[in-house]
């Protein structure tokens, strides 16, 4: 969450000093707020991969062309006479 908000993670023990100065929010709290104040969601979205994000995008193109096919044949289009 901390890195899609941009925060340095150098700056975290400034952040994270709730113990010293009561009155603030401890820093997985404070994280949390944040993130759900500006993306309005509670969780981010599951992390993907290049690759399985690229092997994916390939899964639902080979479908797609399968599908075209059982279409194309079903409906004579791709028969010789």
């Amino acid at each position: 969450m901390a890195r899609e908000l941009g925060l340095n993670p150098k700056k975290f023990g400034g952040l994270n000093n709730h113990r010293q100065e009561p009155w603030k929010v401890p820093l997985p709290e404070f994280i949390e707020d944040l993130y759900h104040k500006r993306f309005g969601r509670i969780l981010p979205d599951p992390v993907i991969s290049i690759e399985e994000l690229a092997a994916r995008r390939d899964r639902k193109k080979a479908e797609q062309r399968e599908t075209r096919r059982l279409q194309r044949e079903a409906s004579g289009d791709g028969e010789a006479d």
